[in-house]
């Protein structure tokens, strides 16, 4: 059987000629869906209440309340979620469990977002008369101004009558989808009024890829700042500093050395006293300069920056262990190889 993917007009006696009713009823869908974004993109822009919807998310003093019921009431979810991930506040209502009590939840400094595509939603309209005695601003998002939603909401934004791509007309697909498309366009725009960084989103996903991107060293390394390290004076003997550094408190595979100012000046590793060991068949290692053998002026990185940049170092030098200090060059925490790894800031 020929392929379909070897003609780009999918002719050929192939499964989708089989299934080409459902391929064109997914079709039309996804026209309609995308045809009333794009009618629903100029009728807004031809009208202020979108600028005016945007100007009070982002000026919202407390926090930007999301209601709807019904198929409207989980696109509402949708757009807290992103209005939360992109720095504003924001928090779902649901309208029956308002009336039964969470209204408690509403402050005057609220903003409240209500979604309903016909404005006349029983369970929104029972709700406008509250919001509006809390004293909380109230923006709508609607296919129509003319509706007891349009008409108590301080910002009525319509993008318009369309026809559902349901066969029977009924079941919310066109309206849901245009009703997201506009949620997404404010959070998106007030992201922009706020200039909200990568470093700022990345704090609010820190499970994901971009999250780990953004990870500093400090919350990632293995000793924390304020803790106690393996440290010890450059100008001790091995054994001097041995001693001093089992004071300290996590184990490490390094010892830090620093100056009498304390100040970072070597790196010694487990590996680089097993070697000096067997280089010193007498056995008195002991009695050696620590100076003698630390790695002197080693690689280190700074509080604040990111683990991203400790992971490039790892991997240029060849690595394991990676002081961390302050700005003033004081050691405060050690960055292991393995605290990346366990992060997956690491590639595979």
């Amino acid at each position: 059987m020929k392929d379909c993917k070897d003609n780009s007009n999918n002719t050929c006696g192939c499964e989708c000629e089989k299934y080409s009713k459902q391929l064109e009823q997914g079709k039309r869908v996804l026209l309609a869906e995308g045809q009333a974004i794009l009618s629903a993109a100029e009728r807004i822009c031809q009208d202020v209440a979108f600028a005016k919807a945007a100007e009070l998310i982002h000026d919202c003093k407390g926090t930007v309340v999301l209601t709807g019921v019904g198929k409207a009431g989980i696109i509402a979810q949708k757009i807290s979620a992103t209005l939360a991930s992109t720095g504003t506040l924001s928090i779902f209502l649901h309208p029956v469990e308002a009336l039964h009590g969470d209204l408690g939840r509403l402050q005057r400094a609220d903003v409240v977002i209500a979604l309903s595509n016909s404005g006349s939603s029983e369970e929104i309209v029972r709700l406008l008369d509250h919001i509006k005695r809390r004293g909380s601003k109230l923006i709508a998002i609607t296919a129509a101004n003319e509706s007891p939603l349009g008409n108590h909401a301080d910002v009525a934004i319509s993008y318009g009558n369309f026809d559902e791509a349901c066969p029977l007309g009924l079941a919310p697909s066109v309206s849901t989808t245009v009703m997201l498309a506009v949620g997404d366009a404010l959070a998106i725009t007030v992201m922009e009024m706020r200039n909200f960084k990568p470093e700022e989103y990345a704090t609010y996903h820190p499970g994901g890829a971009l999250g780990r991107q953004f990870l500093k060293v400090e919350e990632v390394m293995t000793s924390r700042k304020g803790e106690h390290l393996s440290l010890a004076r450059d100008n001790l003997t091995v054994g001097e500093a041995l001693g001093a550094a089992e004071k300290g408190g996590r184990r490490t595979g390094a010892m830090l050395l620093v100056d009498e100012n304390g100040n970072l000046t070597g790196i010694l590793t487990d590996a680089d006293l097993r070697r000096a060991f067997v280089e010193n068949s007498d056995g008195n290692i002991q009695s050696v300069p620590i100076s003698d053998l630390m790695t002197k002026a080693p690689k280190s990185i700074k509080l604040g920056d990111l683990a991203s940049e400790a992971e490039a170092i790892f991997n240029q030098y060849r690595i394991d262990e990676l002081p961390v200090v302050d700005d003033s060059g004081k050691p405060v925490g050690v960055l292991d190889v393995q605290d990346l790894l366990g992060v997956k800031t690491l590639k595979d």
